[in-house]
């Protein structure tokens, strides 16, 4: 029986921790992030760099919540079969993982977290960064992570780590229950020794299943389903995660049934397939949304229904049905939904089975195509405006995809940009297009761009961020460049918040605290170009889309991360599908502009509907 530490227990333990998945085996955890304080560094840090850190690779970072994104992105690009553990310590290091984690529970992402602790033996109190609660000796500031975790265990003994172990890596590897996993590491414990037994170190599979829909349900889907004559899918990450694009794409010729896309599963359907209406809700498409809106049937694939899927429930008709196809039956249960629970590539095969024979009449596809055809028209002019005039994000997006190649990737988050990619990005493969929208993290861009990137290496990683975003979060940028993790990284600079600028137009708060300027409302002489350029990273300035293109192609050809800084015109917004999203205007108002707003407000949400009927 070895004796080790805790800690060296706990690395030891994780590098051989597999997954698999249809005979594709990955290891489950390949690296480990840290930053190292009181709270790790004679734990953890001395497991990391010792004899048992050997076969665990350690990472630098700069942030603990950017090593929480970077985790994050790298699961989602391996289809949530791998994902990063995150080291720090007590304190600030331990609080500053809560945005990360809630954005992977958010998203359905696996990260394993594991944050230095208070003494569990209590030899002085308080020590160095402990949160004194007067209620309990127990509390501390790990427990701020308990919310945004699906599994949460602190380690007071080393008696209690095979076991914590066993259930972190069940719900990491569980497509329904998978998201943030917080093992708390009080720092005595982690350097006390334990005779463990051999097993806990022997090479561990975790399969990750593929769960087959019930045939009664799947029987009472496709009776829904061959009743309908302008259905409609709705897909969602979950067609991603589960390898089913390709079943879409079959259920999707064989029955005629268009498909539209959330953030999430946008790349599901290729953006040039006829059936492809791309995005849905309020950051849709004109032509997604008018077949969502006229659809007697949604077949919502693996999508969790967000406010901005449905337009804040005023997209769909009041009469229209809903079959949902989810690994989850807590997502599949929503807009009472008929529910087919199961695998999303499993449940596809067996619904398109059930529904042999049937298809949708040629009209409603022609009808389909001629929306598409429109709204490609829309998305060229915003996408190829005037190239000698002032750029704007829409002709910044359309040079970026331009250079794109078919497996290369996007990766973006908050602001009006995800909008606008949601909306124009055309996509050519599943995981070309990675966007953080079910949290809208402002400053998850760059990190994301680095998960991205390790996750797979062969593909170009274009990180598309604004200032206000690239500001939340811009010394990730030392990580790409000292772990040699090449990104180009284009920089809209358009001096302020400009998402949140219309949005504070609109409704009556006239974009108070949204640009950047002094308080005698000069703008300020920031540079973010050299900014970057101060972390390391190459900076090529451009002033044109013609610069931008050919900035582009320089980058491109570079070993290392590039930083491309564009300003732009914040007042000049991308094409709108014209979809309502909620939210709420003050209701009373010295301001006319707020009173405006206010009935806009109530005329808008008039036309929401509670989607009660049954599946």
């Amino acid at each position: 029986m070895p004796r080790l530490t805790v800690a060296q227990a706990l690395v030891t333990f994780l590098a051989r921790q597999w997954s698999e998945r249809d005979g594709h085996r990955l290891r489950l955890i390949p690296a480990c992030f840290g930053i190292f304080g009181h709270g790790n560094v004679a734990g953890i840090g001395e497991a990391l760099a010792g004899p048992a850190g050997t076969d665990l690779p350690y990472h630098l970072c700069r942030t603990e919540q950017g090593m929480v994104h970077t985790a994050a992105a790298y699961a989602r690009m391996s289809d949530r079969l791998s994902t990063l553990a995150c080291t720090t310590s007590i304190g600030p290091g331990a609080t500053n993982l809560v945005t990360g984690a809630a954005g992977a529970t958010v998203n359905r992402l696996p990260v394993l977290l594991l944050p230095g602790d208070i003494f569990a033996s209590r030899p002085a109190n308080p020590v160095l960064q402990e949160l004194e609660d007067p209620r309990s000796y127990d509390v501390s500031v790990t427990d701020a992570l308990r919310p945004v975790s699906r599994y949460w265990d602190r380690i007071n003994r080393p008696e209690q780590l095979p076991a914590a172990l066993l259930a972190a890596m069940r719900v990491l590897t569980d497509p329904v229950e998978t998201g943030a996993v917080t093992l708390a590491l009080p720092q005595d414990v982690q350097a006390e020794a334990y005779d463990w037994p051999e097993e806990l170190f022997a090479d561990r599979v975790w399969h990750v299943p593929r769960p087959r829909p019930d045939d009664a349900a799947v029987a009472r889907a496709a009776r829904v389903v061959t009743a309908a004559r302008r259905p409609v899918v709705v897909a969602g990450g979950g067609v991603i995660y589960s390898g089913a694009c390709d079943a879409l794409r079959r259920f999707a010729e064989e029955h005629g049934v268009p498909v539209a896309e959330t953030q999430a599963g946008k790349g599901a359907l290729p953006s040039d397939h006829p059936l492809a209406l791309g995005a849905v809700g309020v950051t849709g498409t004109s032509a997604a949304n008018e077949i969502a809106a006229g659809a007697d049937l949604v077949i919502g694939i693996g999508t969790r229904y967000s406010d901005f899927t449905t337009a804040s429930g005023t997209l769909f008709g009041g009469d229209t049905r809903f079959v949902n196809l989810n690994v989850t039956g807590f997502d599949a249960a929503k807009l009472s939904g008929l529910q087919v629970v199961g695998d999303a590539r499993e449940s596809l095969a067996a619904l398109g089975a059930a529904c042999a024979g049937w298809a949708t009449e040629p009209a409603y596809g022609a009808s389909v195509a001629e929306l598409g055809q429109r709204w490609t028209a829309v998305a060229d002019r915003a996408l190829h405006a005037d190239p000698d005039a002032r750029p704007t994000q829409t002709a910044v997006i359309g040079a970026v995809n331009d250079a794109a190649g078919p497996r290369d990737v996007v990766v973006c988050a908050a602001g009006s940009m995800p909008g606008d990619l949601h909306r124009l990005w055309r996509s050519a493969d599943p995981k070309s297009y990675h966007v953080e929208y079910g949290y809208s993290c402002m400053g998850y861009e760059i990190a994301g761009g680095i998960g991205v990137k390790l996750a797979a290496p062969d593909r170009e990683v274009f990180v598309l961020v604004g200032d206000g975003s690239y500001l939340m979060l811009p010394t990730e940028l030392i990580t790409a460049v000292a772990e040699g993790v090449k990104l180009v990284v284009v920089l809209v600079d358009n001096r302020g918040f400009a998402s949140i600028g219309r949005l504070s137009e609109s409704v009556g708060a006239q974009r108070l605290g949204t640009a950047y300027r002094d308080r005698s409302g000069a703008p300020l002489a920031v540079d973010l170009g050299a900014n970057a350029a101060s972390l390391g990273a190459d900076l090529i300035r451009v002033a044109t889309i013609e610069e931008l293109r050919a900035a582009l192609a320089t980058a491109k050809a570079a070993d290392r991360t590039t930083v491309i800084h564009v300003e732009t015109d914040p007042l000049v917004a991308g094409p709108d599908a014209g979809a309502w999203w909620d939210v709420p205007v003050a209701e009373v108002s010295a301001r006319g502009e707020t009173q405006a707003a206010r009935a806009g407000y109530e005329a808008g949400r008039k036309a929401r509907r509670t989607h009660l009927r049954p599946g």
